[in-house]
């Protein structure tokens, strides 16, 4: 963690917590089917609130169970009482809608990084160690989990002490390699974690290479600062090569490495600069071929740092010798935005990318904190591609340690451990939302942003289906899920968050429009559909969308939508005329159906059972087409 500079981050995400949120809500590097924009209509009222987890229930149909924690902890990841989903009915301006049809990446996980003192502190849990491991990594009721660890590779700053697994100076053949000062904790509990869960995912990172390969270190005997000698590359992925094998001999398989922690930050203790150009060296030429030759597929992930330098990883994505073997790139987010994660995935879709750390600074904040991770990781990282999402450190003792010297002292864990007693942290609960619900092998499925509710949505393997969903607002909302053609009201505090699971399968119905959102219109023509401000006739003739060009797609009840532009709506005329954008109410004429064409092109078929029609922007358009052909076909946000 850049330790100098987290306390003011920690005070700056507070002072602008709501900055971050909003700006968070108008990503808009995620592909094609992010029609779902997340502006809203400011002119459209919110349906009237209801008490908060209170749902509207019309008829039993698929079984929806809920989890919600609430800002001033009255509820802390509480089962809610299930209801159902119903045939969809009536309007609400905020609307999520869930397409399961429309998939994005894969899922590897959620979880914490196991520091060495975590280790420590959950080995020292005597009689209570049991129960607490399940309840961490276990799936039952009453359980969150765990489903994705990041350990180090010797010591990280917070372990008690710095070590390495070799600091026998110049022995290049690893001759006395060793993880012996693993054997007390870290083993150990690995070990009981893995019994618990055979399957969780591992991803193990050095923070600093033996101090005998390093030059121009700063301090900590040599354990702080410095970059990796360039003679000590081959012996330094011996190093990895031992470290792997060393795990397997214990049953346990590291499915990650990264070649090192925050490789641009020379203040930590331990720590190490590698810049991008000497990592993609180090991975192209030493690392990557010598764990191959011994047999490992374990994944090289690049970068470990923070998300306003995406530069370092796709300078190492482009290097055309590192690239095949680099699996991805991993990023922190103490600087940057989320929204670096799309623009790396963009650059190379074919790659991974992963959230690795981000801290909860003591004593917190929960109610800041919790709406900020969950808003930013749990739903924002995984928007912006990243596989899996992990808080920082899983446990610390209730003064923050341990820690090294110079290591992050108001580091708050998942859960304090004090003796053999557990206090669950807002971490605890931000993991919580996703991990037990979200299984590994699950993918992102399409959600849209719709007004303060920030959401995120997932398959499972099994079928199942998880949207994790946050009110970002200053008051309660009742929104609507709208899930194929089907529906459920709910209601939820300001501030809080609520985890809905259920199964099924999504029936038919218009999935794809992207209610409470602003879009654009492109036709055939590359021009864009313009509401005229409502005194002419509507055309498709503008080069470029200004505001006449953006237009609010509202929920029209009964499958239908509206489009709002200009505090207006769009009106067919019936098709008797060309349509026009004046109407300040909703009747037959202003509703459409909403047709998803099979090259992602949408249509809008009217209350007469014709289509919208450009006209190739040469005459004002109509509404009185009874098929579809290009100038019926609109792009969306292009």
């Amino acid at each position: 963690m850049d330790f100098l500079c987290n306390q003011l981050n920690q005070i700056i995400n507070f002072m602008n917590i709501n900055y971050n949120l909003k700006r968070l809500a108008v990503l808009t590097l995620l592909p094609a089917a992010l029609l779902f924009s997340c502006k809203k209509d400011a002119n459209t009222g919110e349906a009237k609130a209801q008490p908060a987890g209170e749902t509207v229930a019309r008829a039993a149909n698929e079984v929806v169970n809920a989890w919600v924690t609430t800002s001033d902890q009255s509820k802390l990841l509480q089962a809610q009482t299930s209801f159902n989903f119903a045939a969809d009915a009536g309007t609400n301006a905020t609307t999520v809608i869930v397409d399961e049809n429309t998939t994005y990446q894969g899922i590897d996980g959620f979880g914490f990084t196991l520091t060495g003192g975590s280790a420590g502190l959950l080995n020292g849990l005597g009689g209570n160690q049991a129960a607490v491991l399940n309840e961490l990594f276990g799936t039952a009721n009453g359980q969150i989990g765990i489903s994705y660890l990041r350990i180090s590779i010797g010591a990280s700053d917070l372990s008690s002490s710095d070590f390495t697994y070799n600091q026998v100076a110049g022995d290049v053949n690893m001759n006395n390699f060793s993880i012996s000062q693993e054997n007390t904790d870290m083993l150990p509990i690995l070990k009981k974690i893995i019994a618990i869960n055979p399957s969780i995912k591992i991803i193990a990172t050095p923070w600093t290479a033996p101090t005998w390969m390093k030059v121009n270190t700063t301090g900590n005997n040599g354990y702080t600062g410095g970059s990796l000698n360039t003679a000590y590359y081959d012996a330094y992925a011996r190093y990895f090569v031992k470290y792997l094998q060393a795990m397997q001999a214990q049953g346990i398989t590291i499915d990650a490495i990264t070649p090192q922690n925050e490789p641009l930050n020379p203040y930590n203790n331990p720590s190490m600069v590698m810049q991008a150009t000497e990592q993609a060296n180090f991975i192209k030429n030493n690392l990557g071929p010598q764990i191959r030759a011994a047999g490992f597929a374990t994944k090289i992930i690049a970068y470990d740092h923070n998300a306003d330098v995406p530069s370092y990883a796709t300078t190492v994505l482009g290097d055309a010798s590192a690239n095949p073997y680099v699996d991805g790139s991993a990023f922190h987010l103490y600087a940057g935005d989320i929204s670096a994660l799309t623009t790396v995935h963009n650059a190379y879709p074919n790659k991974n990318v992963y959230f690795t750390e981000q801290w909860v600074g003591a004593p917190s904040n929960f109610g800041g904190d919790l709406s900020w991770h969950i808003n930013t990781l749990i739903i924002g990282a995984t928007r912006n591609w990243s596989r899996n999402v992990l808080e920082w450190n899983l446990a610390a003792d209730p003064n923050n340690n341990p820690h090294t010297a110079g290591g992050c002292s108001t580091c708050l864990g998942g859960i304090t451990v004090s003796g053999t007693s557990i206090t669950r942290n807002v971490g605890y609960y931000i993991i919580g939302h996703a991990a037990r619900f979200v299984r590994p092998g699950a993918v992102r499925i399409s959600s849209n942003l719709s007004g303060s509710i920030q959401n995120v949505a997932f398959k499972n393997s099994d079928g199942s289906k998880v949207l994790i969903a946050l009110n970002n607002g200053s008051s309660a909302v009742s929104f609507k899920v709208k899930w194929g053609a089907e529906s459920f009201t709910y209601s939820l505090a300001a501030g809080a968050v609520a985890t809905f699971k259920w199964s099924g399968t999504q029936s038919n119905g218009s999935p794809g429009a992207p209610i409470g959102s602003v879009i654009t219109l492109k036709g055939i023509n590359n021009q864009y559909v313009s509401s005229e401000n409502g005194t002419a006739a509507m055309n498709c003739n503008r080069p470029t969308a200004s505001a006449w060009e953006q237009f609010t797609v509202v929920d029209a009840g009964a499958g239908k939508i509206a489009l709002k532009g200009m505090g207006k709506y769009v009106s067919s005329e019936n098709g008797t005329q060309a349509i026009t954008c004046n109407r300040t109410t909703i009747g037959d004429w202003e509703k459409f159906d909403w047709v998803v064409n099979a090259d992602g092109k949408i249509s809008l078929k009217g209350n007469n059972s014709k289509y919208v029609s450009s006209e190739n922007g040469t005459q004002p358009m109509t509404c009185n087409r009874a098929t579809i052909s290009g100038w019926e076909a609109f792009g969306v946000n292009q």
